[in-house]
């Protein structure tokens, strides 16, 4: 459940300026509220909290900034192919801004990987970011969109299209391999979506 602490005032005109409609709220204590799909903002003095199963689009109105992220992602199977999951985070100078995970059914790693990436991709953008600085511990991922190796698997080639394509909408990006260790919390994210039954 996010909790924004904000300028209820402002976090009001951004939601309505992107079309959610506000709503007083239902106590004293709560100044509005609004939703939007199946999630519901609840503005209590000084905090917004986003309560429902898909808080994300509330959340990326919300804190909708431009300015630089970074973003780890991974990909996990289990058996290749078999059960798969990814998991990202968005991180900027303040902290986790967000952080996902999910099962995406059965998948080779590299296919994973690149669902990782491009999930990350989308949350980035929905979050208004301009520049994007990416990390990923698959080194063939990160070298294919990089262009340093070819795609010859027709999936991971349009899951690589996808990748530029998503990456286009951004002013700057970058994308680095780095260590397992490095990408710890992502990887955590992957495997407990895969350990969820």
């Amino acid at each position: 459940m996010p909790v924004i602490e904000c300028d209820v005032d402002v976090a009001r005109e951004r939601l309505e300026d992107a079309g959610v409609a506000v709503e007083d709220g239902n106590t004293d204590h709560e100044r509005w509220r609004a939703s939007r799909g199946n999630a519901t903002a609840v503005a209590y003095d000084d905090k917004v909290v986003i309560q429902g199963e898909t808080p994300r689009e509330l959340e990326a109105v919300l804190r909708a900034e431009s300015g630089r992220a970074h973003v780890h992602f991974d990909g996990a199977a289990r058996g290749n192919p078999g059960p798969a999951a990814i998991g990202w985070v968005i991180v900027t100078g303040d902290g986790i801004v967000a952080e996902g995970s999910k099962r995406i059914g059965t998948g080779t790693n590299n296919q994973a990987e690149y669902e990782a990436l491009i999930a990350a991709l989308e949350a980035v953008r929905e979050y208004g970011y301009d520049e994007v600085h990416l990390r990923g511990d698959s080194e063939l991922v990160v070298k294919q969109v990089r262009g340093e190796y070819n795609t010859n698997n027709p999936e991971l080639r349009e899951k690589r299209v996808t990748v530029h394509e998503l990456l286009s909408q951004f002013d700057e990006w970058t994308l680095e391999h780095v260590p397992r260790e490095v990408n710890e919390h992502a990887d955590e994210l992957a495997n407990a979506a895969l350990d969820r039954s």
